[in-house]
This record gives C-alpha cells, structure tokens and sequence, in this order.
C-alpha cells in the first residue's frame, strides 16, 4: 500500500463520521421545518349583493353597526390571516373587513345608509394538548380590536366604534369538517363613547365547513355571545348577539367563486324594549388562496 493510498484510507476513515452527522444533522432540519408552517391565507376577497330584511328597525337603542335597511346593497368584504401552525401550537393574526352601503332616491331626494361597516384586527394563539381524530384540542387565548371605517352620528356628536376584546377558553381546531369549535370568557374595552366601558361575558363559536363535491363546499361560522356585567350604563350595549353566516361557494374558475348566502343576526340591548332580527339574502363572487412562506 502506497502513502497515497494509506492516507486516503484514514481521511476516509476519519470524515465518515462527519459526513454521517452532517447527513443526521440535514435531515433533523428538514423534520423540524416539516414540523412547522407559515401560510398566509386569503379566506374572502368577495364583492357581494345583498337584500336585507330586519324587524324591529325603528327601535333606536341600537348601534350603527346594527342598522341595515330592506333597500339593495353592493357590499365587499376581505378575510385574511397569517398562520403559523406546529406541531404544539398554531398562532392566527387575521384582518377581517367588510363595507356595504345602499342609496335611493325618491322626489329628487337622495338617502344612503351604510348596511354594514366593520374593520377586526386579531391575533388568537391555540395550545395544541389533545390530538382527536377530528381534530386537536386545547386552551386558547385571542385579542381583538374592532372599529369601522366611518362615523356616526348620535345626538348631534360623532362617533366611531372602538371595542378591545379580549377571550381565553377552550378550542377543537382544524377537525374535519369543524375548523373551529370553541367556547370562551369574554372581556371587552368598548370606547365607542370616550369612556372605558367594561363588560365581561362569554361565547361559543364555530366555523364548519362541509364539501357537497369536489367543486362545492357548504360554509357555515357563527357566535352566540352573552354578556353578563357592565361598568357603565349605555342603552345601545349588547345583552346578548347571534350571529351566523352561510354560503355554498362553488369553483368557476381557478380560485375565483360563486356563492350564493344566508345571513342571521339577533340580538338585544339593554335599551332596548325587544330583539332585533336582520336576515340577509344575498350573492357573492369571491376569491380564495393559501400561499405557503415556509
């Protein structure tokens, strides 16, 4: 054996076991990236039509955010987030928009009322503990911060909805056909009115989504929430709100749908003698994609 050969027998010898543990080393990488996602998603982008149908309408005890009338709407809505999902936890930071205004007239005179206006700013962190066969199950925590594009007005003064809301509770995420299934304590900050109005209470939710065929998918979300105490005395807060929407959105193209809609809503305030309903029939085009950062 010559020394050519002697030497290259030892650095063989000697750089195997480097080569093995950097090859080791690659592939626990490569699991710990597998492990853990960051996507962001594009749940709505939608342009909708609506037709609105409300009881109770002249009640004033109730905010503008909860004023629609029976006239034809254009509205539009975004619904997105970023999500980064592991094997331990998954963390949402979402912003949901959504804006409709109608406009009649009627002997050269021109009414617009805005039938919804709304901007949510989240971020909702899930301890992944419990992995079932529908899903994981674990304690959650979410922080809020609601507001609208545009003020209202109230007794000659303007103002704008400024709600911080925090929930801690208990969430079923990312099961078969329930993304979310939750129950949770409730404590808002309403600043609506240049006060810190606190109110404590409690809500169940959901998102559920249910695939008629392969271009089809029924999607149903909702909440109840319930307060149950108030720091201050304002006519217009919610005792309690219902809320759920429904769609069947079937694929025209690409990413782009077709989804005709049903939405509820009921609730009451404190001021108010009874309930008021608002029930929305309407048809949206939307567009929806996930796209995948790492």
């Amino acid at each position: 054996m010559n020394k050519f050969t002697l030497m290259a027998a030892v650095c063989a010898l000697t750089l195997a076991p480097n080569v093995s543990s950097a090859e080791e080393t690659a592939a626990q990488a490569e699991t710990i990236a597998a492990a853990s996602s960051l996507k962001a998603n594009v749940k709505r982008i939608a342009l909708e039509y609506m037709e609105h149908s409300v009881s109770n309408k002249n009640d004033p005890n109730y905010p503008d955010s909860y004023n629609a009338d029976e006239q034809h709407n254009i509205g539009g809505v975004f619904d997105g987030n970023l999500t980064y999902d592991r094997s331990t936890m998954v963390w949402v930071n979402g912003l949901y928009m959504e804006y409709a205004k109608s406009k009649t007239t009627e002997d050269n005179v021109t009414t617009e009322n805005e039938n919804k206006d709304q901007i949510l700013l989240f971020t909702d962190y899930t301890h992944k503990v419990w992995e079932l066969e529908q899903g994981v199950v674990g304690p959650f925590a979410y922080l809020g911060y609601e507001t609208e594009f545009t003020t209202f007005d109230l007794n000659g003064e303007d103002y704008r909805t400024k709600i911080l809301r925090a929930k801690a509770g208990l969430k079923l995420y990312d099961g078969t056909y329930f993304k979310q299934l939750y129950i949770a304590a409730v404590e808002e900050d309403d600043m609506t009115y240049n006060n810190d109005n606190m109110k404590t209470g409690a809500e169940i939710g959901y998102e559920f989504n249910y695939p008629l065929n392969p271009n089809t998918n029924f999607v149903s979300e909702g909440y109840y929430r319930k307060f149950f105490s108030y720091s201050q005395k304002e006519p217009t807060d919610f005792e309690y709100k219902l809320a759920i929407n429904n769609r069947v959105e079937t694929k025209l193209v690409g990413d782009l749908y077709l989804a005709p809609f049903y939405n509820y809503e009921l609730g009451e305030t404190r001021g108010a003698r009874r309930s008021r309903a608002q029930s929305t029939l309407g048809l949206s085009l939307t567009y929806n994609n996930s796209f995948d950062i790492f």
